[in-house]
């Protein structure tokens, strides 16, 4: 059947027969995590290249660095604002709903002990100095080594820029950027297609190892959680898209192989390399989405801002420690800092959580030992709330900034799309040198 040869229909085939896989044969199933770490691995392995071919061929050919401070500007403000706004959200519904009274924590006590060594050791290195510091790499090319997004997009921010001011039309370096953007993105398609095995291997391994008594002891947590993320996206994204002239469903439609995939891996990395690809092909510039896109997923981590947020609401409640709204709102200011960066590493929203609490001291730390067993669970809804996010954002700054082909966006999908992303970027310089700009529409 033709619907079978979708991207997005396989993988969600694989997420079914992987969910049952782990509640049948959950010893089996755990074997099957090297399936998704390795297809993680892959993907991560082409983020550097990605990044760099997609920003340095944007900024390239950008003359008014103006505009592109503009762009800069906006895009910072817009990810604290949203940023913020899902941390409200988060603090609003677990307030609510109140999924953690009558947990009692202290009877669970003795098992969360055991994992407080583990994130007291991943988060005793954060801090804001140290982030800002890692954003510089020590050497040019140490910087594709480390597998942080953040020195890449420093480093091809500087030679896109560099590119831009000495560079002359008929320069090689240009055509050997048009080149090496295909091949890399050639070589994407070929790991696309192992997809829907990466998420089998992926959720069969989290349903075997945290199926059945953990989810369903924290079930209430969960569907809260949950029903964060839906609100956050189809209310205050929706508004967003909304005040953009876009339509949030119709933005849905344009990246679902993509959520589906950060949905099923429960990684927000995974989603990135397709999505560079998607959002161009879709209406947006190129360097715009060289920008945002990158930025986006150290500072604009919307998933990661509601995973905290309720987190924090959890524990307060499940271990009966008092948290007036006074306290919330001062928690909320120390995470817009704490959440920033690591927004695709497995785990990474628990270990930001972990440093906001350590460094804060309002609540005690044992309690993050709750979520522990079900992060997995959470980390679904946290990349897939993530992916959309940064994708929302790229189409809602590429049309504020006139960077956008509404005829391209209403036209997407409409007509037969290869699921091969290689075929979202031109296949010779030639072809390049037509693509380099989409119409664009007066800035809103």
């Amino acid at each position: 059947m033709k619907i079978l040869g979708k991207l997005y229909v396989q993988v969600l085939i694989a997420i079914g027969l992987a969910i049952v896989f782990g509640l049948v044969a959950p010893k089996y199933a755990v074997q099957m995590k090297p399936l998704g770490e390795g297809f993680i691995a892959l993907l991560k392995m082409m983020l550097g290249p990605i990044i760099f071919c997609t920003v340095v061929h944007g900024v390239g050919h950008v003359r008014d660095f103006r505009k592109l401070g503009r762009l800069g500007l906006k895009t910072l403000l817009y990810f604290e604002v949203v940023s913020t706004l899902a941390m409200l959200v988060g603090f609003t519904v677990v307030n609510v709903l109140r999924p953690g009274d009558g947990l009692h924590a202290s009877a669970l006590q003795a098992a969360s002990h055991a994992t407080d060594g583990i994130l007291k050791a991943s988060s005793a290195d954060f801090s804001l100095t140290h982030f800002l510091l890692s954003i510089i790499p020590r050497t040019l090319l140490s910087a594709f080594t480390s597998g942080d997004i953040l020195p890449v997009l420093f480093v091809s921010l500087l030679v896109g820029a560099a590119l831009s001011l000495t560079g002359k039309p008929d320069w090689i370096a240009y055509k050997l950027l048009d080149e090496a953007q295909a091949i890399v993105f050639k070589i994407l398609g070929f790991i696309m297609r192992l997809s829907p095995l990466g998420a089998f291997g992926a959720m069969a391994a989290a349903v075997g190892s945290y199926g059945g008594n953990t989810l369903l002891y924290l079930l209430r947590y969960i569907l809260t959680y949950y029903a964060s993320t839906l609100i956050f996206i189809f209310v205050i994204l929706g508004a967003v898209a909304a005040l953009a002239g876009l339509s949030i469903f119709r933005i849905l439609s344009v990246i679902k192989d993509e959520a589906i995939l950060a949905m099923g891996t429960a990684a927000s990395e995974a989603a990135f390399p397709r999505l560079v690809g998607k959002l161009g092909q879709a209406g947006c510039d190129e360097a715009v989405v060289g920008f945002v896109l990158p930025a986006g997923y150290s500072f604009n981590i919307d998933g990661a801002c509601l995973y905290m947020a309720c987190g924090v609401g959890f524990i307060a409640q499940a271990t009966d420690t008092p948290l007036p709204l006074s306290q919330q709102l001062a928690l909320l200011a120390v995470m817009l800092v704490t959440s920033k960066g690591g927004a695709g590493a497995a785990g990474g929203a628990l270990v930001k959580l972990t440093a906001t609490l350590q460094s804060t001291g309002v609540l005690p730390l044992s309690g993050v030992g709750l979520l522990f067993g079900i992060d997995r669970v959470l980390a679904i809804a946290t990349s897939t709330t993530n992916v959309i996010g940064n994708s929302v954002a790229v189409f809602v700054l590429s049309k504020w900034e006139g960077m956008f082909d509404r005829s391209r966006f209403d036209a997407f999908g409409r007509t037969a799309v290869p699921d091969d992303t290689a075929s979202s970027v031109p296949s010779t310089p030639q072809q390049a040198q037509g693509r380099k700009r989409p119409a664009t529409e007066p800035a809103a």
